[in-house]
């Protein structure tokens, strides 16, 4: 499915989220109805303009995240959240499978009060429903700075469907989320 037209969306909405690797989360967001565009890229650290292999020493403190343009009449926060919740294993710290370091936590990067509550309520949510059976470790913080990842990042899975990485870690999940939520 194609995301929606940016210009049709009258005041589109910015969520930044990280759950192991962008690819992934780049993947499944833009199969959503109402994601006007998905950017791979850096956040939550403490180096200006980092570098992919900066970020993957584990010595700039950023996370690999998505920041997602989306309209709100389409798609709210809190639904962006529902899905975010069965891309990763939100209850393993720095980890996501055999991805492993503080570039690949989980994390919600609100950009601002309301986006932080829902957040919050959200996490809350997801751990009354039980369907994890660790409590959730997503840290939830303030976006400072997002930093766009290199262009070789973008549409990665999209442009490389029969790398391994792709074929056996990301197909799986857009597979997943396709049967879950019938798109």
């Amino acid at each position: 499915m194609a995301p929606s037209d940016p210009a049709t969306s009258v005041n589109p909405a910015t969520a930044t989220l990280g759950g192991g690797c962008f690819w992934c989360l780049e993947a499944l967001f833009k199969m959503l109805p109402g994601v006007l565009a998905v950017q791979s890229g850096y956040a939550g650290g403490h180096v200006s303009h980092p570098n992919y292999r900066q970020v993957c020493s584990g010595t700039t403190g950023h996370a690999e995240v998505v920041q997602i343009q989306f309209d709100p009449h389409i798609i709210s926060y809190g639904e962006l959240l529902d899905y975010f919740w069965l891309t990763h294993d939100p209850t393993t710290l720095n980890r996501q499978g055999n991805d492993v370091g503080t570039h690949y936590r989980s994390i919600i990067l609100c950009h601002d009060e309301q986006q932080e509550q829902v957040a919050r309520q959200a996490i809350k949510a997801a751990e009354a429903s039980g369907v994890f059976d660790r409590p959730i470790v997503t840290q939830i913080d303030r976006l400072q700075a997002f930093y766009p990842a290199e262009d070789y990042h973008n549409d990665y899975f999209a442009n490389h469907p029969q790398q391994a990485y792709c074929a056996y870690v990301i197909q799986p999940k857009v597979d997943k989320i396709r049967k879950i939520r019938k798109l």
